[in-house]
């Protein structure tokens, strides 16, 4: 490359980063500033209802139907009498839960035809925001610049206890302040919780997984990914631990669902809880994601994939027992890949270091602002060149040791042998401990294998022993493991032969007669006495290096974030995701992923049926549902004669949004966000909207579904259905 097309490459890449529009379908917005930062672009874009009836803390609005779902989804009311809609892969767990050989919701799907009929979910919550309110001024007049990061941190903690219990005092609500803009700014969000949750209906996995982990992250997509619960109230309309006695919650606000479809180019609007990104942080740090942590996550859960998938095979009992974990593992994984390649291809390091060369030289030109923020960029890459070996041994010790089963359930009962061993012993915390564990031996053994996990301990050892110095191990496993001459298999053979934790009756026995003498039979136990080693020197050599690094990262990237923030006054910053309500809206619109190719912005059922393989685990398709096809009886969900399945849009998604309202802009339902483009998934570090799609399963679906398929009338006469 000759230094004109150098040069000029550098000045293209640096106006991609840099110059870009303030709205480019990019952002997750705070919905209570959505009048100030965005209600005009919201407009132009063709919102026909008011930035209130979106979020109101005066009236019923929107954000009345949509709830932080269990502990990382987000669902919406649907009709008056509580009916939530979320994703099939948000209520997995519980469908899973319900589930059993003989009457196998995940693979036969699960629909109660009377409110009666509808299960309990224990432990399942769903949160209602009531209101977001800034108290940053509050924090800006008790921290100062002179305290350390633990004196703030100690600060914070106090001041955030006070403005939380004098925010919900005579409520019944709760409160947790949140930080934003890594720390710049804090907000008290007020909410309200319900516990009694119930499982409604979930189509069976050829319909709500159709397409599995092939398909998973991938447009074209075809999957029927929707799950249905009912919260539940007391008499009083008001939250309550699960009682016969207890009715269908009434709520501020439910969704009207519009059938009338979409085209491209129409606004959309999604409205949730996304989970994490980190839009703003340094090069050094996606360097580190893109060549250090992604690639070491997604080798050692090659081999966990690998190992599940075997035994998924074997029989319907493993596919059961394993199918969340699977799952799990996968979901992450497959994003990894996608995200490291979109990094590497758009050159993400790259625009993050132009961007860097600005920052330098509006800090160069003012000396203020370099007494200020000199020392931020030397100083993230002085630590990630000197942590390197530290986050890499952390990411084996997280991936290998950690997804073990037999040394995790061991690493469990560390809480239980200390209160027993203690020099102050508190019967009371003792015995709750004790109950807690015997109460979860059932849930945790219904769904363990040995085998698998013997062959997990077998593989997952041995790439951690290849992976990770010796210096960052505890002498008791180089010990253990030159005793063994490097058989790994050998060594796991043992644990799994002399270890009390591979057997239900025994640990209950055992935990039933659990005394200060146990905790010395626990420290004999082959699983225990490793885990606990590998933990205690995981902790102390490690994670505590990670943590101490994490705090100065965090508090150099805000010094970062601050400082980006006043060099581009005129742009709108919107936080990163932490969890918290936001709404991120764009329009329907196809994509080019690579050259001469493009992906148009919807699926049909068509597509279903040329994806068909009989018999096969991720694209057989049921009986009734390729009779429906082959009779085209799509009912009033159809358009021109095909039935829509689900449909891609700009809007800006990560983890946490899955089970979102996808919205149009007369505030009507027309679809659940489910998922992201592979291309795209970068979009947690990098957002590029010319490839970053969210997908959303077009509610045209979902109501054929439940209606045509499944036969459920009851629940479409729920609901306010439009044209």
């Amino acid at each position: 490359m000759n230094r004109f097309k150098k040069a000029l490459f550098f000045v293209v890449l640096f106006c991609n980063v840099f110059v870009r529009s303030t709205y480019a379908d990019e952002g997750m917005w705070f919905p209570q500033l959505l009048q100030q930062l965005n209600g005009e672009d919201m407009r132009l874009r063709g919102l026909q209802i008011s930035i209130e009836d979106i979020y109101s803390v005066n009236k019923n609005s929107l954000k009345d139907a949509v709830v932080l779902f269990g502990g990382g989804c987000t669902g919406e009311i649907i009709s008056k009498q509580g009916l939530l809609l979320t994703n099939h892969h948000c209520g997995f767990d519980q469908i899973q839960t319900h589930s059993t050989v003989e009457n196998n919701y995940l693979k036969d799907g699960f629909w109660a035809k009377e409110m009666k009929d509808e299960l309990p979910c224990p432990g399942l919550s769903v949160t209602f925001v009531i209101s977001i309110n800034d108290v940053t001024d509050q924090y800006n007049k008790v921290l100062t610049s002179e305290m350390t990061e633990a004196q703030r941190n100690e600060k914070i903690k106090t001041l955030s206890s006070q403005i939380e219990k004098k925010a919900v005092e005579g409520t019944g609500y709760e409160a947790r302040v949140r930080q934003f803009f890594s720390g710049n700014e804090f907000y008290v969000i007020i909410t309200e919780t319900f516990k009694d949750v119930r499982m409604v209906g979930a189509p069976p996995s050829a319909i709500g997984k159709f397409g599995g982990d092939t398909d998973n992250w991938m447009w074209p997509r075809h999957t029927g990914d929707f799950s249905m619960f009912r919260v539940y109230a007391d008499k009083n309309n008001k939250p309550a631990e699960y009682s016969v006695d207890n009715i269908p919650f009434t709520p501020r606000a439910s969704f009207p669902i519009n059938i009338s479809g979409v085209k491209e180019g129409d606004f959309t609007m999604v409205y949730g809880f996304p989970g994490r990104t980190q839009e703003y942080i340094s090069s050094y740090q996606e360097d580190m994601i893109v060549n250090t942590i992604n690639p070491e996550r997604i080798r050692v859960r090659d081999e966990r994939l690998r190992i599940m998938d075997e035994s998924m095979r074997k029989s319907d009992k493993l596919h059961l027992q394993y199918a969340a974990k699977q799952s799990s593992v996968s979901n992450g994984w497959k994003k990894w890949k996608g995200e490291t390649k979109g990094l590497i291809e758009s050159n993400g390091i790259q625009k993050k270091q132009m961007l860097e060369v600005e920052f330098n030289k509006w800090m160069d030109n003012h000396p203020e602002r370099k007494k200020m923020y000199a020392d931020v960029l030397p100083g993230l890459k002085s630590i990630y060149d000197a942590n390197r070996p530290y986050i890499s041994a952390n990411n084996y010790y997280a991936e290998a040791i950690f997804g073990i089963e037999i040394l995790s359930y061991a690493n469990s009962f560390r809480t239980l042998s200390d209160l027993y061993t203690s020099e102050q012993p508190d019967p009371k915390k003792m015995e709750e401990e004790k109950k807690n564990m015997l109460n979860g031996i059932s849930g945790y053994f219904r769904n363990y294998d040995i085998p698998t996990d013997r062959s997990m301990l077998q593989s997952l050892i041995a790439i951690f022993d290849k992976s990770v110095p010796d210096s960052m191990k505890p002498s008791d496993f180089t010990d253990m493991r030159n005793r063994y001459n490097g058989d790994f298999d050998k060594w796991a053979n043992m644990v799994f032969e002399k270890s009390i934790f591979t057997d239900s009756v025994k640990m209950e026995k055992f935990l039933s007669n659990f005394s200060s003498s146990s905790g010395k039979k626990l420290k004999k136990d082959p699983a225990y006495s490793m885990i606990i080693a590998l933990s205690d020197f995981y902790k102390l050599k490690v994670a505590d290096r990670v943590n101490g690094m994490a705090a100065e990262v965090g508090r150099l990237n805000r010094l970062y974030m601050a400082g980006q923030r006043e060099m581009q006054p005129d742009k709108h910053f919107y936080p990163d995701a932490n969890s918290t309500l936001r709404v991120a809206y764009g329009q329907v619109k196809s994509y080019f992923p690579r050259d001469a190719v493009k992906y148009n912005f919807y699926t049909t059922l068509e597509g279903i049926m040329e994806k068909y393989v009989k018999g096969d685990e991720e694209f057989d398709v049921p009986a009734k549902l390729i009779d429906l096809y082959n009779k085209k009886d799509y009912g009033r969900y159809a358009v021109n004669g095909q039935l829509p399945i689900a449909f891609i849009a700009t809007n800006h998604t990560t983890g946490g949004n899955s089970g979102s309202p996808v919205i149009n802009a007369k505030g009507q339902l027309i679809g659940t966000n489910f998922d992201r483009v592979w291309e795209g998934t970068m979009s947690d570090i990098s957002f590029n909207p010319e490839i970053c799609r969210n997908v959303t399963l077009d509610i045209r679906y979902t109501l054929f579904v439940i209606d045509k398929y499944a036969g459920v009338s009851r629940l479409i006469n729920e609901m306010e259905i439009v044209n």
